[in-house]
Protein backbone atom coordinates (compact mmCIF):
# COMPACT_ATOMS: atom_id res chain seq x y z
CA UNK A 1 0.00 0.00 0.00
CA UNK A 2 1.60 3.26 -0.85
CA UNK A 3 1.64 5.98 1.22
CA UNK A 4 -1.10 7.98 -0.52
CA UNK A 5 -3.30 5.19 0.02
CA UNK A 6 -2.93 4.80 3.28
CA UNK A 7 -3.51 8.54 4.60
CA UNK A 8 -7.13 7.96 2.93
CA UNK A 9 -10.32 6.61 4.93
CA UNK A 10 -13.09 5.03 4.30
CA UNK A 11 -16.80 6.13 5.39
CA UNK A 12 -20.01 4.27 5.10
CA UNK A 13 -23.38 6.41 5.00
CA UNK A 14 -25.96 4.64 5.87
CA UNK A 15 -29.99 6.38 5.31
CA UNK A 16 -32.16 5.40 7.88
CA UNK A 17 -35.83 4.02 7.13
CA UNK A 18 -37.41 7.68 7.48
CA UNK A 19 -34.53 9.40 5.52
CA UNK A 20 -35.61 11.99 3.60
CA UNK A 21 -33.41 11.98 0.55
CA UNK A 22 -32.86 8.70 -1.73
CA UNK A 23 -29.59 7.12 -2.45
CA UNK A 24 -29.84 8.61 -5.62
CA UNK A 25 -30.00 11.85 -4.29
CA UNK A 26 -27.42 11.41 -1.53
CA UNK A 27 -24.75 10.41 -3.78
CA UNK A 28 -25.89 13.66 -6.19
CA UNK A 29 -25.35 15.92 -3.34
CA UNK A 30 -21.80 14.09 -2.14
CA UNK A 31 -20.89 15.02 -5.70
CA UNK A 32 -22.56 18.33 -5.97
CA UNK A 33 -20.03 19.01 -2.56
CA UNK A 34 -17.19 18.72 -5.32
CA UNK A 35 -14.74 17.35 -2.88
CA UNK A 36 -12.26 15.20 -3.88
CA UNK A 37 -13.94 11.72 -2.98
CA UNK A 38 -14.16 8.16 -4.39
CA UNK A 39 -18.14 7.81 -4.38
CA UNK A 40 -20.22 4.97 -4.99
CA UNK A 41 -23.85 3.97 -4.55
CA UNK A 42 -24.90 1.30 -2.72
CA UNK A 43 -28.40 -0.13 -1.54
CA UNK A 44 -28.23 1.44 2.18
CA UNK A 45 -26.47 4.84 0.96
CA UNK A 46 -22.74 5.72 -0.26
CA UNK A 47 -19.72 4.66 0.66
CA UNK A 48 -17.09 7.33 0.38
CA UNK A 49 -13.66 7.65 -0.13
CA UNK A 50 -10.95 10.54 0.45
CA UNK A 51 -8.30 12.14 2.56
CA UNK A 52 -9.63 12.12 6.36
CA UNK A 53 -10.02 15.88 5.89
CA UNK A 54 -12.31 15.94 2.73
CA UNK A 55 -14.31 12.82 3.82
CA UNK A 56 -14.91 14.24 7.34
CA UNK A 57 -16.03 17.27 6.13
CA UNK A 58 -18.14 16.06 3.55
CA UNK A 59 -19.72 13.74 6.04
CA UNK A 60 -20.75 16.66 8.34
CA UNK A 61 -21.97 18.27 5.69
CA UNK A 62 -24.21 15.83 4.38
CA UNK A 63 -26.00 14.65 7.92
CA UNK A 64 -27.19 18.15 8.08
CA UNK A 65 -29.79 17.35 5.55
CA UNK A 66 -31.28 14.88 8.22
CA UNK A 67 -29.58 14.71 10.73
CA UNK A 68 -31.66 11.89 12.61
CA UNK A 69 -31.92 9.81 9.67
CA UNK A 70 -28.43 9.62 7.99
CA UNK A 71 -26.05 7.62 9.83
CA UNK A 72 -22.23 6.75 9.50
CA UNK A 73 -19.49 4.38 10.49
CA UNK A 74 -15.78 3.65 9.65
CA UNK A 75 -15.33 1.43 6.76
CA UNK A 76 -12.01 -0.53 6.75
CA UNK A 77 -11.94 -1.03 3.12
CA UNK A 78 -11.99 1.42 -0.06
CA UNK A 79 -14.96 1.32 -2.70
CA UNK A 80 -14.07 -1.66 -5.19
CA UNK A 81 -11.51 -3.29 -3.13
CA UNK A 82 -11.45 -7.21 -4.67
CA UNK A 83 -10.51 -8.25 -0.56
CA UNK A 84 -14.50 -7.05 0.02
CA UNK A 85 -16.36 -6.36 -3.23
CA UNK A 86 -19.12 -8.76 -4.33
CA UNK A 87 -18.91 -8.32 -7.55
CA UNK A 88 -14.93 -10.50 -7.14
CA UNK A 89 -15.84 -12.48 -4.51
CA UNK A 90 -19.68 -13.38 -5.30
CA UNK A 91 -22.46 -13.71 -2.87
CA UNK A 92 -23.20 -10.75 -0.29
CA UNK A 93 -19.91 -9.07 1.31
CA UNK A 94 -18.76 -10.05 4.85
CA UNK A 95 -20.24 -7.75 7.37
CA UNK A 96 -22.96 -6.52 5.08
CA UNK A 97 -25.22 -9.53 7.07
CA UNK A 98 -24.39 -7.36 10.19
CA UNK A 99 -24.85 -4.03 8.65
CA UNK A 100 -28.27 -5.57 7.76
CA UNK A 101 -29.05 -6.29 11.57
CA UNK A 102 -27.90 -2.61 12.47
CA UNK A 103 -30.35 -1.33 10.08
CA UNK A 104 -33.42 -2.76 11.66
CA UNK A 105 -32.68 -0.46 14.69
CA UNK A 106 -31.59 2.43 12.99
CA UNK A 107 -35.56 3.73 13.56
CA UNK A 108 -35.12 3.59 17.11
CA UNK A 109 -32.21 5.51 16.99
CA UNK A 110 -33.73 8.49 14.71
CA UNK A 111 -36.10 8.21 17.24
CA UNK A 112 -34.02 8.68 19.90
CA UNK A 113 -32.32 11.84 18.86
CA UNK A 114 -35.66 13.34 17.33
CA UNK A 115 -37.27 13.33 20.51
CA UNK A 116 -33.98 12.96 23.53
CA UNK A 117 -35.40 12.30 26.89
CA UNK A 118 -33.15 12.85 29.97
CA UNK A 119 -32.65 9.28 31.59
CA UNK A 120 -30.93 9.02 35.28
CA UNK A 121 -30.34 5.29 36.04
CA UNK A 122 -30.56 4.44 40.10
CA UNK A 123 -27.99 2.28 41.29
CA UNK A 124 -29.85 -0.61 42.69
CA UNK A 125 -29.41 -1.08 46.72
CA UNK A 126 -28.36 -4.30 48.74
CA UNK A 127 -30.68 -6.63 50.01
CA UNK A 128 -31.00 -8.21 53.45
CA UNK A 129 -30.28 -11.99 53.65
CA UNK A 130 -33.75 -12.27 54.64
CA UNK A 131 -35.19 -10.73 52.01
CA UNK A 132 -32.84 -12.87 49.78
CA UNK A 133 -34.25 -15.97 51.16
CA UNK A 134 -38.28 -15.15 50.81
CA UNK A 135 -37.47 -14.26 47.25
CA UNK A 136 -35.54 -17.92 47.29
CA UNK A 137 -38.14 -19.38 48.88
CA UNK A 138 -40.75 -18.14 46.85
CA UNK A 139 -39.23 -19.51 43.90
CA UNK A 140 -38.89 -22.89 44.74
CA UNK A 141 -43.01 -22.98 44.88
Amino acid sequence: MSQEESSKVTRMIILGPAANISQTELVRKLHMMEFPLTIKSTCYGAIINGDESDVNKAVEEIRKLDYCNIFTKDRGFPPGDPRRCRAKRGGAREGFHQLEKEFELLGYVSEALEHPKKVSLKKPGKISVDTFKKIAEESEK
